[in-house]
């Protein structure tokens, strides 16, 4: 009777070892890496459209290894609080404007600077140059791993019922601004009086002549109806709006080779398609707006980037010569 029971006990152990194991090895079953990917912008935005294409397209690439999801409209740390999840080495990827990560390499900022850049093309021929990929590697020295600089969504030109087409004729002028000390430094440089102010005061504000006009993109002034408050649109380009993608350099190490190649290539192409969308968009906003009654005036472009050099020399932390760096690598 004994030897029975010592049978059956033995049998039972046998029997609980081998479900705990398959238990064991369900549960440990692997799962791809979630890398989770912020930015502010909305969901019919070509830049969220665009960059969730990469993370698609990744994510088939690597299927069960690595999995990119996206988060638009802040729903997860943003500009800095962005930035500081990947100097933290986070599995997080940022989608913000290079001024963000030019508070830690000042020279960033200056890729955004005022009046560099009259297409898109000349823009990315600075961002693939030897100069910026040697800005690139004072990022990794950081900790920022910089995947793409070249998501842009159109340059910014200047709103106002006033024909502006000299720096002179912004004197006075108040100037509805985004909070930057880049904005507000470039456009005091002009002559113009630059107000601060969010973007959902901003048509209020015009409403009520708070403010004389405002800088932005021909997508705002399509979308917010600007044409209805103001009627001209004075070319100035003064600033490409653009965003760049960065990730940790813990993170970026941790992939395989195979892994990083397929990121990378897939970020690039994304940016490339992104910036034709932009061109042929904003071809279409400039039409609606113009059909709307807004016009359009050329400007001294050379006398706006006269008076806008000072910025560079004075910003803090920008190089010496930055000006100059940059426009050599935007004419090769």
């Amino acid at each position: 009777m004994k030897k029975l029971f010592k049978n059956l006990l033995v049998l039972a152990m046998g029997l609980l070892t081998l479900t705990s194991c398959g238990g064991k090895k369900e549960t440990d079953e692997k799962k791809p890496r979630v890398i989770k990917v912020s930015h502010v912008f909305q969901t019919n935005e070509p830049t969220h459209i665009y960059i969730s294409q990469a993370a698609d397209r990744i994510n088939e690439r690597l299927k069960g290894q690595v999995e990119f999801q996206v988060y638009p409209n802040g729903e997860l740390p943003s500009y800095k609080d962005a930035i500081e999840q990947v100097l933290r080495g986070s599995d997080f990827v940022s989608v913000v404007d290079p001024s963000y990560i030019g508070d830690y390499i000042p020279d960033f900022t200056a890729l955004v600077g005022p009046m560099l850049y009259s297409t898109v093309e000349e823009y990315t021929n600075v961002t693939s140059s030897d100069f910026v990929k040697e800005l690139e590697k004072k990022a990794e020295e950081k900790g920022i791993k910089v995947l793409s600089l070249d998501y842009t969504f159109g340059f910014r030109q200047i709103v106002t019922n006033k024909v502006i087409t000299n720096p002179e004729d912004l004197k006075g002028v108040k100037l509805r601004v985004p909070a930057s000390k880049l904005w507000i430094d470039t456009f005091n440089a002009l002559g113009a009086n630059p107000v601060a102010m969010p973007w959902s005061e901003t048509v209020s504000a015009l409403q009520q002549k708070v403010i004389d006009g405002t800088e932005t993109t021909y997508s705002f002034m399509s979308n917010s109806k600007l044409y209805e408050l103001r009627k001209n649109v004075a070319l100035t380009n003064h600033f490409i709006g653009t965003g760049g993608v960065y990730i940790s350099t813990k993170v970026w190490n941790s992939f395989t080779e195979e892994q990083r190649n397929v990121i990378q290539e897939e970020i690039t192409q994304a940016a490339i398609d992104n910036n034709k969308k932009i061109v042929e968009l904003d071809e279409q906003f400039k039409q609606d707006i113009l059909k709307h009654g807004m016009k359009f005036n050329e400007v001294n472009i050379e006398a706006f980037q006269e008076k806008t050099k000072k910025v560079f020399e004075e910003y803090p932390g920008f190089s010496k010569d930055i000006y100059e760096k940059i426009m050599e690598a935007k004419n090769k």
